[in-house]
């Protein structure tokens, strides 16, 4: 049967809507509370293709439309953002850097892995010194006569660190030129010098296993080389921009599910004998969260969209990134307003999504940074 797009993308909602209601939804407090990873669920996603959303089919993928990997991100997030996260990350910055940049060799050997499930993605960039400043890095890469390298660095807050089967590690191979010199380099975690730090105690997003990445002497054939060397800058800037649609799409499924619990609240708690939700201001803050939930949407699926078109989506990604997490955020806090006592009682889901929202607003780029490339675009535009 021929979907037309609007009833495929309704069908990818509602297919992946059941499936994180039913996997996720009983058990997304105890995650967060026992800071767990759900192996278990992970393994039911391997079959269903939520690992290669958008790896072609011939590498064993779905190969589904920027929109409806929107979509998916989305609702899982809306029930379990930490698992959200790991989607999305391990989708749009683990493996579309290797679908992008990547030789027929490396596709054909990592993508399938990565589309099963088999080996989890991570995106390594971010260490002590280098955040939103990416020429910072300092991990390096030193290459030998026979074009081999060995690595050495450590990088932190890595997103699926803990559970990574391949991670993109930058390394600067040019140390002349560091801001230039920066290479990605495709690290199995099996690797000799590769090793795993403590997992994060973070604020939220618990379920995550965040952590850093130490490389000692890594040694890596030429043929894990990502691009060519120097290569670095562009890869990650690209790759970042692909990445923010994904984060946007968990801060819209963030601020629905905050939503969705702010309504069914309302409704049912009653004051003066009447339910909150007949108060002018619990309806006017109810109002204002549907009106900036939907305007997000329509942000981040007009981004979904030049990128499928092959138009230029930088900046409308970055749009979309800058407001879908501060929606999450305020839609977040007012449901615990709504909520009360209660909101700020891990009782309740809200206060949940009121700790997962906040760092939306900070990886993938900080709101400030999503700023610098909007106003850049702007200018340029411009002049």
């Amino acid at each position: 049967m021929d979907f037309n797009p609007c009833m495929k993308h309704k069908v990818v909602r509602k297919t992946v809507r059941e499936f994180a209601e039913a996997e996720l939804g009983a058990i997304a407090a105890e995650l967060d509370r026992e800071a767990r990873f759900p192996r278990e669920v992970a393994g039911k996603m391997g079959p269903l293709n939520y690992f290669g959303l958008q790896i072609p089919r011939e590498y064993g993928g779905a190969a589904l439309d920027s929109i409806s990997y929107a979509i998916t991100v989305e609702e899982l997030s809306r029930v379990c953002p930490a698992m959200g996260l790991c989607i999305t990350v391990h989708n749009s910055v683990g493996a579309f850097p290797i679908l992008a940049f990547g030789t027929q060799a490396q596709k054909s050997r990592y993508l399938p892995e990565l589309a099963s499930g088999e080996r989890i993605g991570a995106f390594c960039l971010t260490e002590a010194n280098a955040g939103s400043d990416a020429g910072g890095v300092e991990t390096h890469a030193v290459a030998d006569d026979a074009g081999n390298y060995r690595i050495n660095g450590t990088k932190i807050f890595v997103t699926n660190g803990g559970i990574c089967g391949l991670a993109l590690i930058f390394a600067v191979t040019a140390p002349d030129d560091p801001k230039r010199g920066a290479s990605v380099f495709i690290v199995e975690s099996e690797m000799p010098g590769y090793s795993v730090g403590e997992i994060e105690d973070l604020c939220g997003m618990r379920a995550n296993p965040v952590s850093s990445i130490f490389l000692e002497d890594c040694p890596v054939t030429v043929d894990h080389l990502l691009g060519k060397p120097g290569d670095g800058l562009k890869i990650g800037l690209k790759t970042l921009d692909t990445g923010r649609i994904g984060i946007a799409a968990q801060g819209l499924g963030i601020a629905q599910g905050a939503f969705e619990a702010s309504i069914r609240y309302a409704k049912e708690r009653q004051q003066f004998n009447r339910p909150i939700a007949s108060f002018q201001t619990i309806a006017n803050y109810l109002a204002d969260m549907a009106t900036e939930i939907d305007a997000a949407r329509l942000l981040l699926y007009r981004a979904c969209a030049l990128k499928d078109s092959g138009k230029a989506f930088g900046e409308a990604a970055a749009m979309a990134k800058l407001y879908c997490s501060a929606v999450a955020v305020k839609t977040a806090d007012k449901a615990v307003q709504i909520h009360g006592g209660y909101g700020y009682s891990k009782e309740y889901e809200v206060e949940r999504f009121y700790r997962d929202a906040k760092v939306t607003e900070i990886y993938e780029g900080t709101s400030e940074v999503q700023r610098m490339v909007i106003s850049r675009a702007v200018l340029n535009r411009l002049v």
